[in-house]
């Protein structure tokens, strides 16, 4: 992707920015775009010659005279995905207009490769194993959105030959500048107040920020020169149980912790309680019912297609908390 341009769509989120950077580290493209409502991370010190941020919102028709008119790689991040937070409208609002719009843009400047982050919400919480093959049954809104979302880049691929879509079905995410449910973890193990519910053996797929953006572009190789759509799941080779996570945060952070076990039923009474006098308060905090649901349901999902063609990872658990911890120290205090 030499001498090339790449918009990256909700470019300035976790995954967007982590894109770039690698897009810069490997030498891939000669101008970036980054097309999103927020400005981008102060953390993330992009060469305002190399990067570009352009304000735009994926809800409403792609007309930006600040874009350019040609590139040779589109990536979808566009999307509204943290679960609680929003209302089950705005998953789609956002996830289905996003994709049509991000489609519709593709076409009118004649761009053939596109990349579209999904996520294992559309299998549904589940403890049997999931992998590419199986039927997605999606039990949330932001789940469904995304999986509408898929079938809306796979009809632009259909409709003219030669067209690469790379579709990823990632599980959590994690990383330096992360700020979700890993972060969330470390640092209740760290201070003291993380708790076993039940769930030390529950799976979480889910993977480094940094192994998913080296996968995207193995995939995108792999796809036929012809055209064609290439949909993995994105998780560890084996999806690590919530008591693994526990373990490698312990071991990274070089600290010994008794994590005690605490009934579910009690642990989900205190949630709605702390909630009720937040929201009362007009208090931000971490803890949720629907967070603490999360915890107990396993998301077993099996990256068959990277297994089945011998994706060499180059993270493992406690390789990527210790590149993490060594990136940003400070998420790790």
């Amino acid at each position: 992707m030499n001498n090339s341009v790449c918009i990256i769509f909700g470019g300035t989120g976790f995954i967007g920015s982590h894109f770039a950077q690698f897009l810069i580290s490997h030498h891939l493209a000669d101008k970036i775009i980054l097309a999103d409502l927020a400005p981008p991370r102060t953390c993330f010190n992009f060469d305002k010659n190399l990067v570009q941020y352009v304000k735009l919102d994926v809800r409403q028709p792609i007309d930006s005279p600040d874009i350019p008119q040609s590139a040779n790689l589109i990536v979808n991040l566009a999307a509204i995905h943290r679960e609680p937070g929003h209302e089950p409208y705005e998953y789609f609002e956002t996830n289905l207009l996003g994709a049509e719009h991000v489609c519709a843009w593709a076409d009118k400047i004649g761009c053939k490769q596109l990349i579209f982050t999904s996520s294992i919400a559309p299998y549904g919480a589940t403890e049997s194993i999931k992998t590419e093959q199986s039927i997605p049954v999606p039990i949330s809104a932001y789940g469904g959105s995304k999986l509408a979302a898929e079938k809306i880049h796979i009809g632009w691929q259909k409709a003219e030959p030669g067209k690469k879509l790379v579709i990823v079905r990632p599980g959590v995410v994690f990383g330096p500048g992360e700020g979700g449910n890993v972060t969330r973890l470390i640092q209740a193990v760290i201070h003291h107040y993380f708790f076993y519910m039940g769930n030390r053996k529950t799976h979480k797929a889910g993977g480094y920020v940094k192994e998913l953006i080296n996968s995207l572009f193995w995939a995108l190789e792999r796809t036929p020169v012809k055209g064609g759509v290439f949909l993995y799941n994105f998780s560890m080779q084996h999806p690590p149980t919530v008591e693994e996570y526990v373990k490698t945060t312990c071991k990274v952070a070089g600290i010994k912790r008794f994590v005690a076990t605490m009934p579910y039923p009690f642990l989900l009474a205190i949630s709605h309680l702390i909630e009720a006098v937040a929201s009362f308060l007009s208090v931000k905090q971490p803890i949720s019912p629907v967070r603490i649901r999360k915890l107990v349901r396993s998301n077993n999902i099996k990256p068959e297609i990277l297994r089945q063609l011998n994706y060499q990872y180059l993270y493992s658990l406690e390789s990527a908390m210790r590149d993490w911890k060594k990136e940003r120290p400070d998420e790790w205090n």
